[in-house]
């Protein structure tokens, strides 16, 4: 299926990126159009992923690597997902400010987008906007996500390397005795190496390392130490992250990873679109009205036990093959 829109990206058309990730981030009606036209072009740009507690650090550190990976002259793609207020929906969406040294780099494009209030770190939309900076030719695409703790585990579904950037003194040595979020790194970046505390979180790391505890597929998580602001440790932690990717490519279970990915993709589509389906009833279904607003004598137990028993039966007389 081919698209206007899309066949400028491919041609490496800007103008033509920059709408159509305005298109998916705002649900424009020509959402599925343009997404069923960019399927053909998904998967083709290597994924990074940066996280972390917020101040660690991350924007500097892609700031960096940019610079680093136009050097060698791959194309670089940057999604920076900010947060959003939970008052007015708005976000500052600062990180273009701070990555302002490569606005003028035709190589670039850099992309800040709110995360709208959806949980795990990432926007909505992120997988499909990737999709959007895959065709255009991105060779790379460095993805920041808000940095909102323990709690931030989506970008694992998306990156092929998960780069957790970690500081001395904000908690962090804390955190490395918990799961949660110290479990999807692949990379531990030690960023603000020069700070007090660094070599006691350096430590910590290591004795988790060797303990195997945070081992995922095989793989010894390594530690690189930087200081982002000054260049430090920059070509390491790439190193880093490609020794991770060639590792991952070796291993047998390539297939079966990328088929996982697929179907948490597909159903987290599935679970947006009956989430939205779920509201809108809830306003348009008298009974479902009724029920909820009105039965106060009802624990909300029971009436969201009442709704899933009306969900079940619709589902039951619409699945295929069912002649009921």
């Amino acid at each position: 299926m081919s698209h206007p829109l899309v066949e400028r990206i491919v041609q490496g058309d800007r103008r033509a990126l920059a709408r159509a990730l305005s298109y998916l981030t705002d649900g424009h009606p020509d959402k599925d159009a343009l997404l069923e036209a960019l399927y053909p072009h998904a998967d083709r740009a290597r994924v990074v992923g940066f996280t972390g507690a917020p101040g660690a650090g991350k924007s500097t550190l892609v700031n960096q690597l940019i610079a680093h990976l136009r050097k060698s002259g791959q194309v670089v793609g940057v999604l920076a997902v900010d947060p959003s207020s939970p008052f007015t929906g708005g976000s500052l969406l600062g990180d273009r400010v701070r990555m302002g040294d490569h606005s003028g780099d035709p190589g670039v494009f850099i992309r800040s987008v709110s995360n709208r209030g959806h949980r795990g770190g990432m926007a909505a939309a992120t997988r499909e906007m990737l999709m959007a900076l895959s065709a255009f030719g991105c060779d790379v695409i460095l993805l920041e996500t808000v940095g909102v703790g323990q709690a931030e585990l989506d970008v694992l579904h998306v990156a092929d390397t998960v780069a957790l950037v970690l500081t001395p003194g904000a908690g962090d040595a804390v955190q490395a005795s918990k799961s949660g979020i110290m479990e999807i790194g692949d990379v531990f970046v030690l960023n603000k190496a020069d700070e007090p505390g660094a070599k006691s979180l350096l430590r910590a790391l290591q004795s988790l390392v060797h303990e195997r505890a945070l081992w995922r597929n095989d793989w010894p998580v390594p530690i690189v130490q930087s200081v982002a602001t000054s260049g430090e440790g920059i070509a390491e932690v790439w190193e880093a992250i490609c020794t991770h990717q060639a590792h991952m490519a070796m291993r047998p279970d390539a297939e079966q990873r990328a088929q996982i990915r697929r179907r948490t993709h597909i159903l987290s589509l599935v679970e947006m679109e009956l989430k939205e389906r779920l509201l809108e009833s809830a306003t348009t279904n008298a009974h479902w009205r009724d029920l909820i607003e009105v039965h106060k004598e009802l624990s909300p137990r029971s009436v969201a036990a009442r709704l899933l028993q009306d969900i079940d039966l619709v589902l039951s007389r619409k699945t295929p093959g069912n002649s009921g």
